[in-house]
């Protein structure tokens, strides 16, 4: 099972840097959401492919004809956080506050029901997994924020998690859809988005994406963006790892859209077994 998903949101919205790090500073940069949309609605429309798209509130509130436009073109969408902040550095009380403002954005948009959340940067550790409660609260059934490794901005190892399962919320089961990952460079790593898509060679991905029963896609309107200024305060590691590879990155994506099928959140849901998948305990 391949799902592809996009996370929907500015060129600028660049984690833990801070030059990019608020609203606050975001009006700064220039708009390049439009042009960069076009690319992906292109890129479904010529591999007659179906998508996950995770938005912002942010970009529904600033954007709305954004939102509208994948709304109508009948594609999936999902909440992925209203001001894209890293939920570990949220109380619990200005996560909940945010959630609920993006679920609103979206379906005021759209009238349809908000059912999938992902986390800013994957932003889910051990210490914070009082999220999943509050995900369940606000009416979220599906969550794909679980990182089952080392990364930057978050990461669950214990967890364990790089299949479709559920999580035991305190008695209520949450659908999870995990990143999944690959050994690389003696490590697991994902392969399926992010820098690693772009840094890595096609055969490499072609490979691992033949031999996993399970690949969850992520990517962002910036990663087909070749002509994006280059953001502020970075450093030269972070300079790397978002700008490497811009310009081959859409015609990968679409290798792999053509030569593997690909489903949206929603059909892999439909087609999996829930009586049959592992359950993890949260609370």
């Amino acid at each position: 099972m391949n799902i592809l998903t996009f996370d929907i949101e500015e060129w600028f919205h660049i984690l833990d840097n801070a030059s990019t790090r608020t609203e606050a500073e975001w009006s700064r940069y220039e708009t390049r959401i439009y042009e960069n949309m076009d690319r992906i609605f292109q890129l479904l429309a010529d591999t007659n492919s179906r998508a996950t798209f995770f938005c912002l509130g942010w970009v529904a509130d600033k954007h709305p004809d954004v939102i509208r436009r994948i709304d109508a073109a009948g594609y999936e969408i999902a909440t992925h956080s209203y001001a894209h902040q890293l939920a570990y550095e949220q109380t619990p009380a200005d996560f909940q506050t945010d959630l609920i403002r993006s679920i609103k954005h979206l379906q005021d948009l759209t009238g349809k029901k908000v059912r999938s959340y992902r986390a800013p940067g994957f932003s889910i550790k051990e210490f914070n997994r009082w999220v999943f409660p509050i995900l369940v609260e606000q009416g979220i059934e599906i969550d794909c924020s679980v990182f089952s490794a080392r990364r930057a901005h978050g990461g669950d190892a214990e967890l364990g998690m790089f299949e479709p399962g559920y999580l035991d919320v305190g008695g209520t089961l949450l659908k999870e859809f995990p990143m999944n990952t690959a050994a690389m460079f003696g490590q697991d790593l994902v392969f399926s988005g992010g820098g690693y898509f772009r840094l890595l060679p096609y055969e490499v991905i072609r490979r691992f994406t033949r031999q996993s029963n399970y690949v969850m896609t992520y990517f962002h309107p910036r990663d087909f963006d070749a002509g994006q200024p280059m953001i502020p305060g970075l450093s030269r590691a972070r300079q790397f790892k978002s700008y490497y590879g811009l310009k081959n990155c859409l015609p990968k994506l679409k290798r792999l859209l053509v030569e593997f099928p690909f489903v949206d959140l929603t059909q892999a849901d439909s087609q999996i077994d829930w009586s049959n998948v592992v359950t993890k305990r949260v609370n």
